[in-house]
């Protein structure tokens, strides 16, 4: 059985982006591709701000080793995109998040994607998992929720 679908409460920071004209596909509703864009921008966007540092620059940084998006109903153009984020779990070396989409009045996600990110030593070329930075555990343990049932 599926985890019921998220509403608001269900996150801890928040974030609006602005939708574009070329995000719909040709059925009139936002592609696929473009909800994981939001998923990323949500993630990293956070970890930008929390830690004050360009997290691309850190000897250790989190490659995306896992993503699914659950779909609920359609959402694109015009309107504007708000994503709320929540953490599942934080070990050693990677970080699970959820991340809802919510377009209009509705208190009810319009999607909701898992983001897993394990990270690796950036100053290795075969770039081998390393433990999380101080500063990214810092700024994704302030997220953690219970997984809800």
């Amino acid at each position: 059985m599926s985890s019921p679908r998220p509403t608001r409460a269900d996150y801890v920071a928040w974030r609006t982006v602005t939708t574009r004209w070329r995000d719909d596909d040709a059925y009139g509703h936002l592609n696929n591709a473009t909800y994981y864009e939001l998923f990323d921008t949500a993630v990293n966007a956070h970890l930008f701000e929390a830690t004050g540092q360009n997290v691309r620059l850190l000897p250790r940084i989190g490659v995306v080793a896992e993503t699914s998006c659950r779909y609920f109903r359609e959402i694109g153009f015009p309107e504007p995109i708000e994503t709320g984020l929540v953490v599942d779990k934080v070990g050693t070396s990677s970080v699970i998040y959820r991340i809802g989409l919510f377009q209009g009045d509705s208190d009810e996600a319009a999607a909701e994607g898992r983001f897993v990110h394990v990270y690796v030593d950036n100053t290795d070329p075969s770039r081998t998992v390393a433990p999380m930075p101080d500063e990214i555990r810092a700024a994704v343990e302030p997220l953690l929720r219970p997984v809800r049932g």
